[in-house]
This record gives C-alpha cells, sequence and structure tokens, in this order.
C-alpha cells in the first residue's frame, strides 16, 4: 500500500483542478414520470439529415417515478422504450413501457409491488397483520424492470438491466416480447448490462453466481448463431469463474473490458455486503444501502485467456477507484491497452437519489460537488510477467506513455494510469457514456473516443477525444442535456470517425422541446435535428439498429 500511495500523489494537482459548480440549473422533469406514444409521430426536421442513414435509434431508460408511493433512486423507475426510426433524411418517434412484470404488477395495484435498486417493496397493506409480518421473511425477488440498455444476442435485440432477467424486444414495433432468464441456461444469478460481441457475433458477458459457499465472479460465453428460430441463449456456458477476494462482499460491477484474446475483470472496491442484501426485505431496507465503497481496498484487474478460460495468475494492483464504463481494450507489444473511465471515489452511486436530481439552488450545488467525477485513463498491463520478470522496475516501455507498471511481488503487479486527456476536459466535468466506432474498432487500435461532459449530474455537452493529438471537440448549449452518443458508420467510410453522432437532447425549461441530434462525426459540426412535440426523460444507454 505504501508504494501505491507514493506513485499516486502526483495525481493530486490534477483532481483538485476538477471544477466546483454554482447555480445548476434544476432538472426536475428529466427525472418526472412521462406518457408513452405508442404510434408513431411526425418529426419536424431542420437542417439535414444524411439519407444513408436508415435505421432506429434504440433508446432505454426510467420513466415512470411512482406508483402511489415514489420511487427512491432513478435506477428504479420503469423502462421505458425510445425509437427513433431514420428513413430518407426524415425521422418518427414512438416510445412505450416495458410490459415486464414488475410494470404489470405495479400498475394493477397502483403501488410499488416490486423491490428495486433503491426502493423496498412493502407489505400489503390489504393483508392483515400476520401474513404481514410472514412477507417480510420471504426472498427478495428479482425484478424484471430492464431500464439499462438494449443489447444483442444471436441478432436479436433484448432489453437488460443487472438482474438474471432480460426481455426480448421488437425493434420495429417495440413490442415486449420473451422473458429471458439467464439462470435456466447458464448457472448465474445476474449478468451485466453491458456485453461485447465479437466479430463473428458471439457475445460475452459476465455475472455473479452465489452459494453456500459465497460468491463467485463468471464469464459468460454466448454462441452467435441460433439452431432454431425460437432460441434465445441456448448454448451459453460458464467460461471460466474467478473467486473474489472477499466471498462475503464482493465487488459491484457494471461492464468489463475485452481484446481480441481477453476478458478483463475489473474487481474495484464498490463492495456489495449479501448479508445485508439478503436480509434487506425483513430489514425493510433497499438493496442498495448493502452497496459501499471501501477505499482502504485496491482496484485488481484479472486477465482471462478468452479461447481457454484460464485466468492468468498475475493480478495487477491500482488505487481504489470507481469505474462504470471501459471506452476500449486491446493488445499491442506484448501488452493490454485499458481504456476507461475512472472516478476516484465509489459513493457517486448514491447520490443518484430522485430527491437528490431533483433539488434546487444550493442543495442541487452541493450534490454535484460532493460526486466525483470520471476521467478516461489508460493503464497497459504487461503479459508476459513470469517469475524472471525483475522486480522494482517499470514493465512499461512503450515510447512515449507514461502510464507504469512494476512487478512488486510473485503474481503482483502495481499499475499507474496515463490521462488520456489534456486540462481542457476539467472544464467540462469530465466524461463519461464512452462510446467508439465498435464495429470496426472494438478491441483494435483507434484514435478517437466519445462521450458526455459532466457540469452537471447528467450530460450536459458533447464530446469529442483525438487520441493522437489530445485535443477536444465540444458540442455545447446552455439549458440542454444530451444523451449517450452513438456512433454510426457512413456505408463507404475509410476513415475511422467517418459517420455521423446521434444524440437524444432534452432541455428541461422548455415543454415538449427534446430532439434528436445529428452531429458529423469528423468536424463536429450539427448536419440537422429533429424535434419531438413530447417530453422526454434522461435515459441511460441505446443501440442503432440499421436496416439498410
Amino acid at each position: 500500500r505504501a508504494f501505491l500511495t507514493l506513485l499516486f500523489l502526483k495525481r493530486k494537482k490534477k483532481v483538485r483542478q476538477q471544477q466546483d459548480q454554482k447555480g445548476l440549473e434544476c432538472i426536475t422533469p428529466l427525472v418526472n414520470s412521462v406518457e408513452e406514444t405508442p404510434e408513431s409521430i411526425a418529426t419536424e426536421v431542420s437542417g439535414t439529415i444524411p439519407t444513408w442513414i436508415r435505421g432506429n435509434l434504440l433508446r432505454n431508460g426510467p420513466g415512470k417515478f411512482e406508483f402511489g408511493n415514489h420511487y427512491n433512486h432513478w435506477f428504479d423507475g420503469m423502462a421505458m422504450l425510445h425509437q427513433f426510426k431514420i428513413v430518407d433524411g426524415k425521422v418518427t418517434y414512438r416510445s412505450c413501457f416495458l410490459r415486464s412484470d414488475a410494470y404489470k404488477k405495479n400498475s394493477e395495484r397502483d403501488r410499488i409491488m416490486v423491490s428495486e435498486f433503491g426502493t423496498v417493496a412493502m407489505p400489503d397493506p390489504c393483508k392483515n397483520f400476520f401474513l404481514r409480518f410472514l412477507s417480510r421473511f420471504e426472498m427478495i425477488e428479482a425484478t424484471d424492470n430492464a431500464s439499462v440498455s438494449f443489447v444483442k444476442y444471436k441478432g436479436d435485440y433484448y432489453v437488460s438491466t443487472e438482474t438474471n432477467f432480460m426481455h426480448k424486444v421488437d425493434p420495429e414495433s417495440l413490442e415486449t416480447m420473451n422473458k429471458v432468464d439467464w439462470t435456466k441456461f447458464v448457472a448465474v444469478n445476474m449478468a451485466t448490462a453491458h456485453p461485447h460481441t465479437d466479430p463473428d457475433g458471439t457475445a460475452f458477458n459476465m455475472g455473479n453466481s452465489y452459494g453456500t459457499k459465497g460468491a463467485l465472479y463468471n464469464i459468460i460465453k454466448v454462441p452467435s448463431t441460433k439452431n432454431n428460430p425460437d432460441e434465445t441463449l441456448e448454448g451459453a456456458k460458464v467460461l471460466c469463474s474467478i473467486i473474489p477476494a472477499d466471498k462475503s462482499r464482493p465487488s459491484y460491477y457494471h461492464s468489463f473490458a475485452m481484446t481480441e484474446n481477453y476478458v478483463v475483470f475489473i474487481e474495484q472496491p464498490i463492495k456489495m455486503d449479501l448479508l445485508k442484501i439478503i436480509t434487506s426485505k425483513l430489514r425493510g431496507k433497499a438493496i442498495s444501502q448493502g452497496v459501499y465503497w471501501d477505499p482502504k481496498l485496491d482496484t485488481v484487474f484479472h486477465l482471462v485467456d478468452k479461447h481457454t478460460g484460464k485466468t492468468s495468475s498475475t493480478k495487477f494492483h491500482t488505487k481504489p477507484l470507481s469505474v462504470f464504463h471501459q471506452i476500449n481494450a486491446f493488445e499491442e507489444d506484448g501488452f493490454v491497452m485499458l481504456d476507461m473511465c475512472c472516478a476516484d471515489n465509489g459513493d457517486a452511486i448514491k447520490n443518484y437519489l430522485i430527491q437528490n436530481l431533483r433539488k434546487s439552488g444550493e442543495a442541487l450545488d452541493q450534490v454535484y460537488n460532493t460526486t466525483s467525477r470520471a476521467f478516461p485513463r489508460r493503464f497497459v498491463l504487461p503479459l508476459n510477467v513470469n517469475d524472471d520478470t525483475p522486480t522494482g522496475v517499470n514493465l512499461n516501455t512503450r515510447p512515449a506513455s507514461s502510464a507504469t507498471s512494476v512487478k512488486t511481488a510473485k503474481d503482483e503487479v502495481v499499475c499507474h494510469f496515463e490521462d488520456l486527456h489534456g486540462d481542457d476536459l476539467f472544464e467540462y466535468g469530465g466524461l463519461e457514456f464512452p462510446q467508439i466506432n465498435y464495429s470496426k474498432f472494438n478491441t483494435r487500435p483507434y484514435r478517437y473516443f466519445y462521450g458526455c461532459g459532466f457540469q452537471h449530474l447528467v450530460g450536459d455537452s458533447l464530446l469529442k477525444m483525438d487520441l493522437k493529438e489530445k485535443k477536444l471537440k465540444v458540442w455545447y448549449k446552455k439549458g440542454m442535456f444530451p444523451s449517450e452518443p452513438v456512433f454510426v458508420p457512413s456505408p463507404e467510410a475509410v476513415d475511422e470517425d467517418d459517420g455521423v453522432i446521434l444524440s437524444v437532447v432534452v432541455t428541461p425549461t422548455e415543454d415538449k422541446s427534446t430532439f434528436l441530434l445529428v452531429l458529423d462525426a469528423r468536424t463536429w459540426e450539427e448536419l440537422g435535428r429533429a424535434e419531438v412535440p413530447v417530453n422526454i426523460p434522461y435515459g441511460f444507454h441505446g443501440a442503432f439498429n440499421s436496416t439498410a
């Protein structure tokens, strides 16, 4: 630990440059319930939307925040699915609530019947006292409120959250189709909403399993093709299992990284107290209260061979970091380059209570200023560490790289990151929701990535980072809050950034003022926008379903 502390002292100066905010705009309308728009409606296009874009921008996120009582956490809201259909330079819009079991049960009784991350479902007041008392001893029911993202397996689209349930969805109609349970196919109790996909369509994901001996982290492999049209996750298998440092307090993870030959699992100091979680209903407490940040622990990177399932005996340690999203990872010259959006504190997840997001004035400023911001960083992990590898020297021999990797003991390497940004990024509040030209550059060396700047609790700018020049391009309009940028390559693309960026922009100060923004990914100039005459909450993740 002393070595780690010494290694990271030089970060202090830049951390202090994170800028506090005063007079933040109230964003309550972005986290208010809205009505669905199940039938397609026209939008008003200004500028020019390239005619080569043909397909659906699919978006997912919470859209209803109460059933009788209010939910407590932003992640609790009922999943609302959005579709922006783009054809011949024109755009139509539709939305609908995911018809999950949670949504249907809550709607039928107009009360919260299924517990979510930050809200515990209380006993039915219509039951007598004895039945209400007994209901507290029931195991908490996993929600199927898949509000995080759209994901793809075997060519089909699903909406996903971080439990064992997904829902297959028709990308054309947004109709909720099959409910799919991971536990019916592989021995896991949950899976992330951020799988990775190889060029041949083979998907990889991660999920925990819980047994009498504690938790395991599992890497899952899903084949690319179906044997019959009705298949879902048939053929999925656990590639390998990783034992947590503490089986009763495994790490929380939202995603993982992948190279051509390796899965990289990030075991971070955001911990889950399993005893608190499994007794949460008995105690009348939310699951979120069993999740906590432990700054005394290192962040540890685990490398797993995708082809053999073998886990590297070498563990790569770094300082305590909070990671929600990776940017990219690739192998080069005997190293794994691991690029991630990292924060120096893991308490942010608890700041995203709905009551915090609906604050205004100094109270809102205080929430933001006590939330650690994420910045893009690169770790360089040497692949060929063995007994003959010297200790105490920097193993990163890559020119022009300030990242360090130092073997400190058998099977242990201590790593220090290099920043993937200049000082100008501090002005924009860091970067999250990172995206790349995934189809061509995932697991490969790349130059550009895109994301949202966070001068507020939600994204308030769109950023393009040039890794070669360490230069930033910015789209920012005061009072406008863009969603995660989605890159769509042009049909005849030659260069990495030859395409467009799609983002849904919401404006809390004006009623029904949402629009789909189309940026030229190369120049970062606006090409066009499609104004939607409905209110849309700020969402999480999405995907582009090409129909060209």
